[in-house]
């Protein structure tokens, strides 16, 4: 372990700060080539170090043992790699057995984004970038600054904006839309903002995250820019789509897309009309709503609203006036088959991503600007896609019945 801090790479901050601020950095390039001029530092100590650790004994190691041992250093293989940074020259060192097998560069291998991948799987997975530059230098030894992993995961930014700006199906049977919030820096300030998530079914069963939108505390104003950048990337028709209780947000959807069915999340109502209920009667209150949601019918339904009201109305007037007030798109599932029903009463689908990015972004109590939470976003999202492999369930039985419900909607 002594061996590994003598031959630690250092990149202190202050350093890297100087060296940008100098005279001879230009422009965006000059820096980015300085990052990666860096990468290459760290690529070459950690191949010296591998090669160390085979041998036994350090580069400039003189002793007994080094003289007699069997095998020893011989040279280096020049080498040019693939990286996200761009091509980079690296020497690979040689041993005179010709045994030496570089584990973060195998051989016949030209690619070394592998380094800079696991940089950025840490980065998704919530940790933070002073813990990541810990975290390589635990794995190998080499010291990097919390500045240069951040520098790194800047190069996602065009990329990110791409996916952000990409071109999206014209027809979507289901849209769910919810947010997040986090705390960020502003105006040396530190502000809770919404980072406006839509989560899209599209018309072959299988979930996407259309967009990652940062803004101000959520409000229906910011939902309508959102949907009409959906629209603007090829959106022409949403058959429904499913949201929170949030005021004005039936009116964002309908004037963007009018011929929208909306349907507000049971489970949000419920827990919204449970606030006004003594926690005495909570269960009970409870209980009594499942006429409601447990309905055959909308009939049914608007029944069992009748008999809430006349058991819990004079008690707890707000409780039950927010499901009259709300009804007309409570009850929009109740106008569909089974199958549709189970996708459209709850938005559980977009809570489920939501508790998963909640996940990488509770490390962080206050992110430095907007982009640092995009980033994290949209590299969890990268990796939260890679496992929706399966098209939703029973989804032929869907997709027939939405032919026939919206045969007149059907963009080809």
């Amino acid at each position: 372990m002594e061996k590994q801090k003598e031959r630690t790479v250092q990149l202190p901050k202050e350093a890297i700060r100087r060296l940008i601020k100098s005279e001879q950095f230009q422009n965006t390039g000059d820096i980015m080539t300085c990052i990666k001029d860096m990468f290459k530092q760290v690529l070459q100590e950690v191949l010296e170090v591998e090669m160390d650790d085979m041998l036994g004994y350090d580069k400039h190691e003189r002793c007994e043992k080094s003289e007699d041992a069997d095998n020893y250093r011989n040279g280096y293989n020049k080498k040019t790699v693939k990286s996200q940074l761009g091509p980079v020259k690296i020497k690979i060192p040689r041993d005179r057995n010709g045994a030496f097998e570089p584990k973060v560069l195998p051989k016949y291998h030209r690619n070394a984004d592998g380094l800079e991948e696991k940089v950025l799987n840490l980065y998704a997975a919530g940790m933070t970038t002073r813990d990541i530059s810990a975290q390589v230098r635990d794995l190998y030894g080499v010291e990097i600054s919390a500045e240069f992993v951040s520098k790194v995961t800047d190069k996602l930014l065009p990329e990110m904006n791409e996916w952000q700006s990409r071109p999206l199906d014209a027809v979507y049977p289901f849209i769910f839309m919810d947010a997040i919030h986090c705390k960020i820096r502003d105006n040396h300030t530190i502000q809770t903002k919404a980072a406006y998530v839509v989560l899209g079914v599209n018309m072959e069963g299988r979930k996407d995250i259309l967009g990652i939108w940062v803004g101000e505390h959520e409000g229906a104003k910011f939902w309508m820019g959102v949907l009409n950048d959906l629209k603007a990337r090829g959106v022409q028709d949403i058959y429904l789509c499913c949201v929170d209780g949030l005021k004005g947000f039936v009116e964002a959807i309908e004037a963007v897309y009018p011929h929208s069915q909306v349907q507000r999340c049971i489970v949000h109502q419920m827990r919204a009309s449970c606030k006004y209920v003594s926690y005495k009667h909570i269960k009970a209150f409870a209980a009594d709503l499942k006429r409601i949601y447990r309905a055959a019918n909308a009939e049914q339904a608007l029944d069992g609203l009748m008999q809430v009201k006349e058991a819990w109305a004079e008690q707890y007037p707000s409780a039950v006036k927010s499901w009259e007030d709300n009804w007309e798109h409570l009850v929009t599932f109740y106008a569909y088959p089974q199958e549709l029903r189970r996708i459209i009463y709850t938005t559980n689908a977009i809570e489920g991503l939501h508790r998963q990015f909640r996940k990488v972004t509770k490390t962080k109590a206050v992110f430095p600007h907007d982009d640092s939470l995009r980033k994290m976003l949209y590299l969890a999202s990268l990796n939260i896609q890679k496992k929706w492999t399966q098209r939703h369930r029973d989804w032929d039985m869907v997709l027939h019945q939405l032919s026939i419900l919206f045969a007149d909607r059907v963009i080809s």
